[in-house]
């Protein structure tokens, strides 16, 4: 049986650089890849990965944002969508299904 997984969505955005911000949110999203023990799935307005513990989703949250501000901008604007269900075990994949037609 599948443990309970906090899945959450993460948007990085850079602001004040002009059109193109993807060599800024490269540097959230191998942030984000790089943090053990999660799972990713990235599409093309974010990226989605599961948790263990709320910590774990505040850390990667922050090592995202930060990882932007590391790589020279001066504003940065994140959310975050949080869905914590316990109830039964759930994972990105289930929830994808749950909608399918």
């Amino acid at each position: 049986m599948t443990e309970n997984k906090i899945i959450c969505e993460i948007i990085c955005s850079a602001v004040g650089v002009g059109v193109s911000v993807s060599k800024y949110v490269k540097h959230a999203v191998r942030a984000i890849e790089n943090y053990p023990g999660i799972r990713v799935m990235h599409h093309p307005m974010g990226t989605v990965f599961e948790a263990d513990t709320m910590d774990q989703v505040m850390e990667v949250t922050k090592l995202a944002h930060e990882a932007i501000f590391d790589a020279g901008v001066q504003r940065v604007v994140t959310q975050i969508r949080i869905d914590d269900r316990r109830d039964k075990p759930r994972t990105m994949e289930d929830k994808v299904k749950a909608i399918e037609l």
